[in-house]
């Protein structure tokens, strides 16, 4: 049952911060910043844009969040070290959410 918790909070911290109204300023801080051409700053911020307006890329990095910080499925149930447990909790989370998403895609092109 953990793994389902854990799979849907993945989801949903994905959706809030790559298509959450609330994050929206600092999507487009981001993007603006990027598109500047400032030395040192710009390639940083195209960098932090592409993940945080990429489903797949920031679930990714949510994944190595989450199984560092919160729970890590790859660590109590596959019996990983803990040091590489957060690199397959985030291709597990990529994954996941990429399946759940397409699911939802698929149901919301049907009804339209």
């Amino acid at each position: 049952m953990d793994i389902f918790i854990w799979a849907f909070l993945s989801y949903g911290l994905m959706n809030i911060m790559v298509f959450g109204s609330i994050f929206r300023g600092f999507r487009e801080f981001f993007e603006n910043t990027g598109k500047r051409g400032i030395f040192l700053i710009s390639p940083i911020s195209k960098f932090i844009y592409g993940i945080i307006s990429c489903p797949m890329c920031f679930s990714t990095w949510g994944g190595f969040f989450l199984g560092f910080f919160i729970y890590s499925p790859t660590l109590n149930h596959l019996g990983l070290c803990y040091e590489a447990s957060w690199f397959f909790d985030g291709i597990f989370s990529s994954g996941i959410v990429w399946a759940i998403n397409a699911i939802i895609e698929t149901y919301e092109n049907k009804t339209n």
